[in-house]
């Protein structure tokens, strides 16, 4: 039996930066700001769908604060409030 070498590679996933003037930003306005989603709306159905990710876990709360230096996941993408 001839051993066959697997190798996978992971692709490292893109930041993006969000910059804000306040102290925080609700995670629901923070996905209209980024463009993931068109209106309050479509952001609520992605959050109650469990798309969004923070620390690696999905989160549910669209009332989220998100303050400098949080970061949030969604579709390969990691955006960085600064």
């Amino acid at each position: 039996m001839k051993k066959v070498r697997i190798s996978a590679h992971i692709a490292e996933k893109k930041k993006k930066q969000l910059k804000i003037e306040t102290d925080f930003i609700r995670l629901d306005s923070a996905l209209k700001y980024a463009d993931i989603a068109v209106t309050g709306g479509h952001a609520k159905i992605i959050i109650g769908d469990g798309e969004i990710k923070i620390d690696g876990e999905p989160c549910t709360m669209r009332g989220k604060k998100l303050r400098k230096g949080d970061s949030f996941e969604y579709d390969g993408f990691i955006y960085e409030i600064v």
